[in-house]
């Protein structure tokens, strides 16, 4: 039998380790507290005041917001193809349309806006597959209350908003290529038969001008994708 100033020391070795373990948890809980503080200012003081362009997490940030850094992976992964689609996908097509001033553009600049065109239907695919992936991993995510709240709030205006401007944006503005290009190729069909003067077009039939006058309606009805493309190439998403 144990004597009791045996008893004595080893309810006191309890009583210590017990501490010992409360204090480790206590600091676990203290670091995940600090991490998700600083992930919330940064969402909060970077995320929502960036433009379309987000920063890279230096390494030092990494360890600051601990497990939180792959949360914002995916803010970070989906604005990176985001931007590329934008630079790489939409920014040639709205030079190329833009640079459409008088009707015998539409004729020297028709094989230029069909190759960069080209690939809008790809990138409308591509934002898609993005935004489902996004949407995907952040269903994933274990959040406290307080952080999910912030955090919805910059999911929304880096991925939600954005999304929901391009996916439905380049279709419409593929067709306003389209049309653009078919109007520069009814024009080179037309060959010696147009005439261009004092940054007009002449036609010396009716049939000529109707077809023609139809190719413009169809630019008019897709117009204001124009605009809405330089607004987000821009960075008005």
């Amino acid at each position: 039998m144990a004597s009791g100033l045996s008893r004595i020391w080893m309810r006191t070795g309890m009583l210590m380790v017990s501490a010992l373990v409360v204090m480790q948890l206590t600091a676990c809980g203290d670091k995940e507290g600090d991490q998700r503080k600083a992930f919330t200012d940064f969402l909060q003081n970077t995320v929502m005041r960036s433009g379309e362009h987000l920063p890279s997490l230096s390494e030092n940030q990494k360890q600051t917001f601990g497990n939180y850094a792959s949360d914002y992976a995916i803010l970070y992964g989906f604005s990176q193809q985001t931007n590329q689609a934008i630079e790489q996908g939409m920014r040639p097509v709205v030079d190329e349309l833009a640079a459409i001033r008088v009707p015998q553009d539409y004729l020297t600049r028709r094989d230029s806006l069909r190759q960069a065109s080209g690939n809008l239907s790809v990138l409308t695919q591509q934002i898609q597959s993005a935004k489902m992936q996004a949407d995907s991993s952040k269903a994933t995510l274990k959040q406290p209350d307080d952080l999910k709240k912030v955090y919805d709030a910059a999911f929304t205006k880096v991925v939600t908003q954005p999304a929901s401007t391009l996916i439905p944006l380049l279709p419409q503005l593929q067709a306003l290529s389209q049309a653009a290009v078919q109007t520069g190729d009814y024009l080179q069909s037309q060959g010696a038969r147009v005439s261009f003067n004092d940054n007009g077009v002449q036609f010396p039939t009716q049939e000529q001008a109707t077809q023609y006058n139809t190719l413009m309606s169809n630019l008019s009805s897709n117009a204001q994708a124009l605009t809405q493309a330089q607004n987000a190439v821009q960075g008005g998403l």
